[in-house]
């Protein structure tokens, strides 16, 4: 009777052995199934989106947007002038947002009918203007065309430097940009007769258009590419040239158009630079 009973808890044991051992079985099996379904499932959805976009992963991540590129900050600093609706500030060249002033090269008739620099008279204006209240902050607003930085400028105490030109008839309204921002201020100057409006002068935009063979600022602020088969050059306002240390017109004309410091080269303000090149 002993040894049966010893032989039953034998067989009991083995059978719970080999129950517990397909319960395990059974489960990795499942877990391992699931994983491959999954794996697989990603795969599908991954084959998908290429077939349907016709491309690579790679190709895929160059057509999404890059939503996390931020502006540039705001600049700071005590600016240079450079024209009537332009300025620097440590080193870099800002483009006042929304208006237009007159030329560096540009005249205008006075109430006298008598021609006058208003472009040059524009950047003075601006310059006294800014001298009064250092340092000047700008609020980035786009990139222009010359990737010139745009911005909404203001002076230590607040006031516009936009605003205060067009008020004062130092330079224009811009719809173009300025969607009318100052548009009521252009009026008041228009009918106080201030600035510009004491006389007679042409929009510097039409201005433009009529010396549109002059020299304009290079689409890349670094390089500025060369015609007639010339390799391209490039061109830095950093360090300051002088016209010995020039090598043609051609560069000489880029520096006055877009360094601070260009204006040295044209010494009797006649518009043209380095006149040994020019």
């Amino acid at each position: 009777m002993r040894n049966d009973r010893q032989s039953h808890r034998h067989r009991s044991r083995l059978r719970r052995r080999q129950r517990s051992s397909v319960d395990r079985t059974s489960r990795s099996t499942r877990t391992l199934a699931l994983i491959s379904l999954g794996v697989i499932g990603l795969a599908a959805s991954a084959y998908a989106a290429v077939s349907l976009t016709g491309r690579s992963h790679g190709e895929l991540a160059a057509v999404i947007p890059n939503q996390t590129a931020a502006n540039p900050p705001s600049i700071i600093g005590t600016p240079s002038v450079v024209d009537g609706d332009t300025i620097e500030i440590h080193g870099q060249r800002i483009r006042l947002n929304g208006i237009d002033a007159p030329e560096s090269r540009q005249l205008c008739k006075d109430a006298n009918g008598l021609e006058y620099p208003c472009g040059r008279r524009s950047a003075e204006a601006l310059d006294a203007f800014l001298a009064e209240a250092r340092p000047v902050q700008c609020t980035f607003v786009a990139w222009d065309r010359y990737h010139r930085f745009v911005g909404d400028c203001r002076r230590a105490d607040g006031a516009s430097v936009a605003s205060w030109m067009v008020e004062h008839g130092q330079a224009l309204d811009w719809p173009r940009y300025s969607h009318g921002t100052y548009a009521d201020l252009q009026a008041q100057a228009k009918s106080g007769k201030v600035g510009l409006w004491t006389g007679e002068f042409e929009a510097p935009w039409d201005w433009r258009a009529g010396h549109s063979d002059d020299p304009k600022p290079s689409t890349n602020r670094k390089f500025n590419l060369v015609n007639q088969g010339q390799i391209a050059q490039s061109y830095s306002c950093q360090p300051r040239r002088y016209c010995s240390q020039i090598s043609s017109c051609e560069e000489a004309r880029w520096y006055l158009s877009n360094c601070s410091w260009g204006g040295k080269l044209d010494r009797d303000s006649d518009g043209i630079p380095c006149e040994g090149l020019c």
